[in-house]
């Protein structure tokens, strides 16, 4: 069973960033995709975007030029970088990965991110 461990977050002001981290137990290569997922508060759990084991990245539009998603393999950690935050992007940050080989996906507990003056 794979675990993936969130980090990172914390109470910014509008306008300030934060780099979430996500450990994976396993090689980060051994999935073909691993995914940042958001969910606020009495809304669903959406996907904010994702890296393919090939390095392609994409992003859903409200992060697009704000967010950045990058990865350390040898670490086995995958990064989300936010910027210029927003109120709206206030929500628990969920890491998932998507294993190459065999049934299932792999879910982090989740981190919390308020954005908050």
């Amino acid at each position: 069973q794979v675990q993936l461990v969130e980090s990172g977050g914390g109470l910014v002001q509008p306008g300030g960033s934060l780099r979430l981290s996500c450990v994976a137990s396993a090689s980060i290569l051994s999935f073909s995709v691993m995914e940042w997922y958001r969910q606020g508060p009495a809304k669903t759990r959406d996907l904010v975007g994702s890296m393919f084991r090939d390095g392609n990245v994409n992003y859903m539009e409200s992060v697009a030029g704000r967010f950045t998603i990058s990865r350390d393999s040898a670490k086995n950690t995958l990064f989300l970088q936010m910027s210029n935050l927003k109120p709206e992007d206030t929500a628990v940050y969920y890491c998932k990965a998507v294993p190459r080989f065999g049934p299932g996906d792999f879910w982090g507990q989740g981190t919390q991110v308020t954005i908050s003056s």
